[in-house]
């Protein structure tokens, strides 16, 4: 956990070690408060989301919401042109990620406010919460980038100065996520482990770690993630267009490429904790930008 002193927060999740990573205990909770706190997930799933560090639900958005999210993503990602919010695809030019969807787009902002979205992350966390980050990661048919296994709350905590993993992703299918087309893919439990990764984080490293398909920091070593796989396995989370995976910000995850002719888009929203509000990155220079990192 995080302790104060007179100055600034002890960490006890240090990473971007110089030498060798660990692979420690997580000293925080994952449903914070109370596995009967009100809300929309009932105490077995609270508790289930506990242990394996996701829930998963389906309709969560009907066919004209996801019309009107894919018509406005792509409308404004047209617009912005080359902006920094949006990150192309290293081989294909194609848009591979846009950033702060939910300041750029009236409609996504409107779906994350609804009790089955954020009342959710409210009865995780057991406080208010603001959006840290929100994105629509498009990973188009036939030239879809891998994203390679790494724990969010890593970089959140090493780039950002997010203190505790009081914090987690919803993801929304915008497009049927299968086991072909570069589903998520998540060792359930890892949540419980903090998995630090080995090198200082490079000035102004941020664009170069969205762009690439194995960021040279903030990855965790190898043989950690064969570890854990072999002590939990493998899950692969699939789901028809309107359906929701909810995540802890500690899981270690990851998808493969998509060369299938379908593409996989999905909205991002991640929901930190107001208590747990960001402060100075515990392990770089300065924070990211706000599209990024929202203060």
């Amino acid at each position: 956990m995080v302790t104060q002193t007179a100055t600034r927060s002890v960490d006890v999740y240090r990473t971007r070690l110089a030498e060798h990573s660990q692979v420690e205990p997580r000293p925080h909770p994952v449903v914070w408060g109370s596995m009967k706190n009100p809300g929309p997930l009932s105490p077995p799933e609270l508790r289930r989301y506990d242990e394996r560090g996701y829930h998963t639900a389906t309709a969560i958005l009907d066919d004209a919401d996801i019309r009107r999210c894919l018509e406005d993503v792509h409308r404004i990602t047209d617009r912005l042109g080359e902006d920094d919010r949006i990150i192309r695809e290293p081989t294909s030019g194609d848009v591979r990620s846009m950033f702060a969807v939910a300041q750029l787009s009236d409609v996504v902002a409107e779906i994350c406010s609804r009790d089955e979205i954020v009342g959710v992350a409210r009865q995780i966390l057991d406080d208010d919460v603001y959006i840290h980050q929100s994105r629509v990661n498009l990973k188009p048919g036939f030239a879809g980038g891998p994203f390679y296994w790494h724990s969010d709350f890593e970089t959140w905590h090493a780039e950002d100065g997010m203190p505790a993993p009081r914090a987690l992703s919803v993801s929304i299918a915008l497009t049927p996520n299968h086991s072909y087309n570069g589903a998520l893919m998540i060792i359930p439990g890892s949540h419980k482990k903090f998995v630090s990764c080995v090198g200082a984080t490079p000035d102004g490293y941020h664009r170069e770690s969205l762009v690439s398909y194995r960021p040279p920091f903030g990855t965790p070593e190898e043989s950690d993630v064969t570890d854990l796989a072999d002590q939990s396995g493998i899950d692969t989370v699939t789901g028809a267009a309107g359906s929701a995976l909810y995540f802890d910000s500690n899981c270690m995850h990851a998808s493969s490429g998509n060369i299938t002719p379908y593409p996989r888009s999905n909205l991002f929203v991640v929901f930190n904790a107001k208590s747990n509000s960001v402060q100075e990155p515990f392990g770089a220079a300065r924070p990211r930008p706000d599209h990024l990192a929202h203060r």
